[in-house]
């Protein structure tokens, strides 16, 4: 397939931690900024330490990382560096997550986060044309009572914050653990998703549906061992965001050519592409569409299906949605049309 094919055709985003896209040389200047000592001594040594054998081993470079992060400016130059990659690849949508607690726990008010990523999101629409929500994340690996704390702190920012998700550690924090948050979440008209089946066994996306209400599951690539869940899956019409690079980064699959993305896709699953935390993984939506696209040897009826899946599955009004699409087939007609 023409690598400049999955360039250029219009994508959306929906599974993308922005802590996640803190890339070492950015990193670096702000800890220089911010006078924050940082255990390593250059960006090469950042990326060498990018090695991970399982979601946790990830976790603990990610919360140092992110430790940089201290004033509006930090979280806006963060939010700005990553949509003005999304504008060269031609993401047209994105629903972002971030994760307060990560940043509150350090003294870091709530509203600074806020404010900073959502002038970023403010700026790309008006300069990129890029559309955007944003979706507050709960820690599982705290409390339910300190997620209550957060979503408390959320309730002003209705305006900016469309939904809740789920994450952080998946293994020994099952969904039903937070159900009650998410049901107030609910009342208050957030959407709802949740990370479930990356590490995690298919019961916890179950739990996700049944016990949080889930709309959208992040990652359900464990789906595919309960035969049962996947029917579910397919008649309900509930999105998976994979992320490829993430899984293979994360030991969740050996190796891209193991990847089980192309069978839940002939599944019927409403399967979609993202990057999760690209800058430790290696690659933002176009990198993972060519790894996955050239591991599995995915035909170009199935990478559009993926990109349509992107706005399909996205909290986009339905007409929006429509105008996405049509702009996909506009494209790929126009790209065959002269090669």
């Amino acid at each position: 397939m023409n690598p400049a094919f999955i360039e250029g055709i219009p994508k959306a985003e929906l599974h993308l931690h922005i802590e996640g896209t803190l890339e070492p040389e950015l990193m670096f200047a702000l800890a220089e900024r911010n006078r924050i000592e940082l255990p390593y001594s250059s960006v090469e040594q950042v990326r060498k330490a990018y090695r991970f054998n399982n979601l946790q081993s990830f976790l603990d470079i990610y919360y140092t990382g992110a430790r940089v992060l201290i004033h509006e400016k930090d979280f806006h130059d963060l939010t700005w560096a990553y949509l003005t990659r999304m504008k060269e690849q031609n993401v047209r949508h994105v629903e972002i997550f971030f994760d307060p607690q990560t940043h509150t726990e350090r003294g870091v008010l709530f509203e600074t986060a806020l404010e900073g990523i959502s002038q970023a999101l403010t700026d790309a629409r008006r300069e990129y044309g890029i559309s955007s929500y944003l979706i507050l994340c709960f820690l599982r690996h705290l409390s339910e009572e300190e997620a209550f704390t957060t979503l408390e702190q959320a309730l002003p920012y209705k305006d900016r914050i469309i939904g809740v998700g789920l994450d952080s550690s998946e293994v020994g924090h099952p969904p039903e653990k937070f159900e009650h948050v998410f049901a107030k979440a609910s009342e208050e008209g957030f959407r709802r998703v949740a990370h479930a089946g990356e590490e995690g066994p298919p019961e916890y996306i179950i739990g996700a549906l049944d016990r949080l209400k889930a709309e959208r599951i992040d990652h359900g690539v464990q789906c595919e061992k309960d035969p049962g869940l996947v029917r579910r899956l397919v008649d309900s019409r509930i999105p998976l965001t994979v992320c490829p690079l993430s899984n293979t980064r994360l030991c969740v699959f050996g190796k891209m050519e193991d990847h089980n993305l192309k069978r839940l896709l002939d599944s019927g699953l409403c399967v979609t592409v993202n990057s999760d935390d690209p800058a430790y993984f290696g690659g933002y939506m176009n990198e993972n569409l060519h790894a996955v696209q050239q591991a599995l040897e995915l035909n170009r009826s199935e990478v559009v299906e993926l990109v349509k899946n992107g706005f399909r599955a996205s909290f986009l009004p339905d007409v929006i949605v429509q105008t996405h699409l049509q702009a996909v087939d506009e494209y790929v007609t126009q790209f065959f049309s002269n090669y």
